[in-house]
């Protein structure tokens, strides 16, 4: 049986990114690797449907193949999270009984575009959670930047009082460290109930966020295991090495989070990684040129240098 979503989840849950062939099409078999590979990461879970996962441009039945898919391909390893937010409250909640039957732990809802104040959104929460009905996990997902949707967090705070299906914050507000203060300050188990907050934006502010109370990361980078390894030294206490590993990243993780651009790029590390068959990204979307793709050779081999070098110095210790 499934676990299902709640405030214990903790770790690296990855956005998946959706694998397409150079015509656009879905590539099956790319799923297939790409699940293996972020499994040998050692990662806690997973995230399908994220919006780099380019969520949007799949239609709804390709959303409701892929996950179906996706989980057969899992198996249960490990939990998988499901991205459902839509503007029609009936297709979200339709991928969310598709995603729940499939056995997803869980499923990640943005409130839409058009809703402006807290109110609206509090009575929009009000609606999807009537129409999931109580027993469906719900991770709230707090990006701005792209719903255009502002709460704070005492608006957040009150919903997880009238939802208790809601189970987990995904911060992405930015700048946003101070809300995330605010609600872990707020949502302790003590003055209200506890959620599990996980953080995205590429993971640009991991060591901040994980020094003011995350219990995870729900973001995409080509490098999941190494996202893995900074939280496990952060829960060892360790935090001066897990800052140490994740500066060595740094450069790459910045070069992916470039809007409009980072997503082709994090394919086509994936790809050169063996992940996926190849870097497209569905139509619009951007394509690597040969000034990218120089770039990208350039950072990957200071990369391997300065990895290489780190690997050396900790020999050399032991």
């Amino acid at each position: 049986m499934t676990h299902l979503l709640d405030a214990t989840a903790q770790g690296v849950y990855p956005i998946v990114p959706t694998p397409f062939t150079e015509r656009g099409d879905i590539d099956w078999p790319s799923v297939d690797r790409m699940i293996e590979f972020y499994l040998r990461g050692k990662v806690h879970g997973l995230t399908l449907l994220g919006i780099m996962g380019e969520a949007q441009k799949l239609s709804d039945g390709e959303s409701a193949e892929l996950v179906r898919h996706a989980m057969r391909a899992v198996a249960g390893r490990v939990p998988v999270v499901v991205g459902v937010s839509n503007a029609g409250t009936s297709n979200l909640v339709a991928l969310s009984r598709v995603a729940m039957e499939a056995g997803a732990c869980g499923v990640m809802i943005a409130p839409f575009i058009g809703l402006k104040t807290e109110a609206q959104i509090a009575a929009y929460f009000g609606e999807v959670v009537a129409a999931l009905g109580p027993e469906v996990p719900i991770c709230y997902q707090d990006y701005p930047q792209s719903s255009q949707a502002f709460i704070s967090p005492g608006g957040f705070v009150r919903l997880v009082d009238a939802h208790p299906s809601i189970v987990m914050f995904k911060h992405e507000d930015c700048p946003g460290l101070k809300k995330l203060t605010a609600v872990r300050k707020a949502c302790d188990g003590a003055a209200h109930r506890r959620i599990a907050i996980f953080v995205g934006n590429g993971g640009l502010y991991v060591p901040q966020e994980m020094h003011r109370g995350a219990d995870g990361m729900m973001t995409g980078f080509a490098f999941p295991e190494v996202l893995v390894e900074v939280f496990d030294l952060f829960r060892k206490g360790d935090a001066g090495a897990a800052e140490d590993l994740f500066d060595l990243y740094l450069p790459i993780l910045r070069h992916e989070q470039q809007p409009g651009f980072g997503l082709p790029v994090r394919k086509e590390i994936l790809r050169r990684r063996g992940a996926i068959a190849s870097a497209a990204v569905r139509a619009p979307g951007g394509k690597l040129d040969a000034d990218d793709i120089a770039e990208l050779d350039r950072l990957l081999a200071r990369l391997e240098a300065r990895t290489g070098a780190t690997r050396e110095r900790m020999a050399r210790r032991a």
